[in-house]
Parts: structure tokens; sequence; C-alpha cells
């Protein structure tokens, strides 16, 4: 009985120790005073300049978010029509590594934005074998970028539009706070003075709806266009990962025990590439989504509705971790001491057996709505889109010959899919197939806009675009000055084409196209 009571005098003493230093944290979050937690809002330099060359090179960004920034949209204006040798070289970089997806195109670059270091060098502040994919894909973009960055007097330039940032920036703080109030109160963690982790919100109107987060050992990012309230779930989740990390991390032989249930969660279709074999990051992103449905206070029904639809997309830990999240609020603070045992109620017997008949939805169906009528965030790209990417970015490495195949992949199942008939003609004319190319290109302009179901959708323009633009450099090549000229007029003449496009078309309509002369390559045309 004695031990008992010390036992309880012990769990209330622990409580109260929390509930003091989590007001006093609290308070001080509310305050304000994320700074000193390593917690930041804010415009960043990097990301700017990063803009400032996709805008200079001719991307097609939504001009509407500049709608109460009239200095940065007149900015944008005047770097579009920038002339020199540097702006020039950065044209021409952006022009081959761009990418059929627009989306995709901005991600690598923001990517880059949050690898790079501080203007006017942007030197790498990590080790270049530990820098992602997305980055090492615009391999030389660095000195590029710097080079611009000089010739465009861009410090300047940052100086006189920062301030139109900061009524942004100042719109995303509270957001952030109550984020970081939340998250701490759920998980009972304290926050402590910045001991060089970093969690940022970078603020940046022209990235419109699309977030990208990233981190770099202990430095998380993620990148914020307009719509604060909209962004608050991707926020939150990033958030969680900054906090959850580190625990998945320190514990993971707990987890390399139960690491056979990849296999389970490796049968579902739509379970996305990076965790089918990665058991800590997959678990890590089981834990967040389940953590996300706790703090949601879900009633049953719901809350029963949004693990099933885990479990159908992969995501099998989910239910389990809701499990042991319900006993870990019945419990002691914090998530730091209660890792162990939320980890340890994972059985691999039960799991693998609730599953043993299990169907997994399929790769190209469509969640259900949740309870506000949007898409479950364990959505994923249907199998055409993961082919498109993943063409995409085979492209990006120049590997040839794995982008044929894959997009031949795509063609076999979608014979007029005009983003795979684009890919496959991209990859002709890198392996100097002009005949081959041009071919593509006029399927590509001679099919109707159609979606994967053969229903009715209007295409990409800059895929229309750049069709005739590449078909007007063939015709150059070939000395067919006036079909040449034809074609990159219709090019000018496509709506809502990318300015990258349009300037390539002027150009070509202005001057023949000549192939670029690149020692040890045999191409007849480049992109």
């Amino acid at each position: 009985m004695r031990i008992s009571a010390i036992h309880e005098f012990r769990r209330v003493y622990v409580l109260f120790a929390f509930l003091v230093a989590f007001l006093a944290a609290g308070a001080a979050v509310v305050a304000g005073q994320l700074d000193s937690f390593g917690i930041t809002a804010e415009a960043n330099p990097q990301v700017f300049a990063t803009l400032c060359a996709l805008d200079a090179a001719g991307f097609d960004a939504d001009e509407s978010t500049l709608a109460e920034m009239p200095a940065r949209l007149a900015l944008r204006g005047d770097l579009l029509k920038m002339q020199g040798p540097a702006t020039e070289a950065l044209r021409q970089f952006y022009r081959d590594h761009a990418l059929a997806n627009s989306a995709d195109t901005l991600s690598r670059y923001i990517t880059f934005a949050l690898a790079a270091g501080p203007p006017p060098s942007f030197e790498f502040e990590t080790d270049r074998e530990l820098l992602p994919p997305d980055v090492l894909a615009i391999d030389g973009f660095q000195s590029v970028l710097a080079a611009f960055y000089k010739e465009a007097r861009l410090d300047i330039r940052w100086a006189r539009v920062q301030p139109e940032y900061q009524p942004l920036v100042e719109r995303y703080r509270p957001l952030v706070r109550k984020v970081v109030t939340v998250v701490n109160a759920y998980l009972r963690e304290v926050e402590r003075p910045s001991s060089g982790r970093s969690f940022a919100v970078y603020v940046e109107p022209l990235v419109g709806a699309r977030t990208n987060f990233r981190n770099f050992g202990d430095k998380y990012a993620i990148v914020v266009g307009t719509d604060p309230e909209a962004r608050q779930d991707a926020i939150q989740h990033a958030f969680l990962h900054f906090k959850l990390d580190p625990l998945v991390l320190k514990y993971r032989p707990l987890l390399d025990i139960r690491s056979s249930l990849l296999n389970v969660a490796g049968r579902a279709p739509r379970l996305p590439e990076e965790y089918r074999s990665d058991f800590v990051s997959f678990t890590d992103e089981c834990l967040i989504k389940a953590v996300e449905l706790r703090v949601r206070h879900l009633p049953p029904d719901r809350l029963e509705a949004a693990i099933k639809e885990a479990d159908k997309s992969g995501f099998i830990l989910v239910r389990p971790l809701v499990a042991q999240l319900q006993k870990f609020e019945k419990d002691e603070p914090a998530m730091s001491y209660w890792f162990p045992d939320l980890i340890s109620g994972i059985s691999v017997d039960d799991e693998t057996k609730r599953l043993q008949d299990f169907t997994f939805a399929p790769a190209d169906s469509s969640p259900v709505p949740d309870e506000h009528g949007a898409r479950s965030a364990a959505a994923q790209p249907s199998q055409l889109d993961r082919w498109l990417a993943e063409g995409d970015r085979e492209i990006a490495r120049k590997d040839i010959s794995a982008a044929t195949a894959t997009f031949q992949t795509v063609l076999a199942k979608y014979p007029d899919e005009p983003r795979g008939l684009y890919g496959l003609a991209i990859a002709s004319v890198l392996s100097g197939k002009a005949d081959e190319a041009r071919g593509l290109f006029e399927r590509v302009l001679s099919v109707e806009g159609r979606s994967a179901d053969g229903s009715r959708a209007a295409m990409d323009p800059g895929i229309i675009a750049w069709s005739h633009v590449y078909l007007g450099r063939i015709y150059d090549l070939e000395g067919e000055r006036d079909l040449a000229v034809k074609e990159y007029r219709e090019a000018l003449g496509v709506d809502g084409a990318p300015e990258a496009a349009r300037l390539a078309a002027q150009t070509g309509v202005e001057t023949a196209y000549k192939a670029p002369e690149r020692p040890g390559e045999d191409r007849q045309l480049q992109p």
C-alpha cells in the first residue's frame, strides 16, 4: 500500500512538473517568442532568389498570388525582360532541365533552395552525398544561380521587395504558434531553447497552393504560399516530423524487430515507393498519421473510416498506433518517455493475422472524402501518374534507356496519352533520333486531350507549345525553314503556353535553330 502511494505521489508530481513547464513554455510560444526555440516563420532569400531565377527563365507561375505585392509583381515582369550572359545561361539551363509537369519542375528547384546556403554563393550546407535526388537532377544550378544573382543585382531587389512579404509572414505566425501549441500539448512535450535543431516555415507567394517540405539533418523547413489556413495540415504534418523523427531514429532497434510487417504493407499498390524498402520511414509516417487522427478528435465512426482508408493505402500501422496512442492519452507524460511502450504495443503476429486476407485498394482508386469533403491525406498518385513522374525523373537523370522503357510502358496501356507520347518524344530527342521524335510530336498534336479513363480533358498547353517548338527545330536542322517558322508561330499562338516555350518559339522565328556543339556527344537535336 505504501509503495502504491509513493508511486501515485511520483505520478502526480511528474504531471504537476510537466504542467508547470508546459504552461511556461506555452506562454512563451503564445507570446510569439518562437525564434528562441528554433521555430520561425519568415521569408527566405534563397527561396526568393530561386523563384526570381525561375521568373527570368519563364516558369509559368500564378501571378494572381502577387495581388497584394505590386513591387514583387513588377519585379517578375522586369526579370522576364532581362538580358545578359548569366541570364541567357540560366534560361538555357532551365530549358535543358524542364519537366513536362510544372509542379515537378518547381519542386526540384524549391528543394535546391532549401539545401542551399545564403546568397551570393549558395554553397550547400550539407555534404553532396546527402543531397536529395531532386537537387542532383539539376546539378550545376548553384553556379548558374550565383552568376544570375550578381548580374540581376538580386541583393538590391530583395531589399526593395522584402517589406511586402512581411504582412503575409505575420498572417502565418499565429498559425505556426497554434500548430506548435497543439502538437506539444498532445505529445506532452515542452519546447526547449534551440540547441541546433530548427523548424522553419518559409513564405513565398509564387509557390501558390503547393507546399514543399524537406529536412537536412536537424534543419527542417517547409515552403508555403498564400492562404495560411489552407496550409495548416501541411505545417502540422511537417512539425510532427520535427518532433517525432528523433524518437523513431533513437529507438530503431525496437522497430527493426517488427520490420517484417513491411512485407505486408508492400502488397498495397497505393503505398508510395519511398516507404517500400524503409521500415523506419514507413513507421514514422504511420505514427504521424495516427497522431493527426487523434488531435482531430474525430467521432468513433469517422475515426474508424479514416483508419480503414489508411489500411487500404498500405499504412497498416496506423490502426495499432492509434490504439497505443489512446493508452498514451490516459498515462503519464511525455511521448519521449512513453515511446518504447508505444512501439512495443505493436504485435507482428496480430497484425500479420489481421491482414492475412485483407484486400488493399488498387493503385488508381480514389479515397473517400473525409468529413470536410476533402480527400484523405492517404491519397496517392495513380499508377499512370507514378509512371509519368518516374519517366520525367529518368529524363532529368539523362537515363534515356530507362525513360524510353517507362514511357513505352505508359503507351502500351494508354496508347494516346499525350504526356506519355511527349515523354517518349523527349527521350528520342536526347537519343538523337530526330525522325522518331518528329513522329511522336506529331502524334501529340494530333490526339484529342483525354484523361487516362478516356474522358475529355484539356491538354497541357506546355506540351502543345513545346511540341511545336521541337518540330520547328527539327525542320530547321533539315533545312526546311518555312516549315520551321510555321511551327514556331503555332507555338506562339498556344493560349497559356509557358513563357520559356514562347521565348524559344520567338527565338526560332527570328533565327534558325542550330544544334549546340557539345564535346563527346553525337546529337542532332537538344532539348
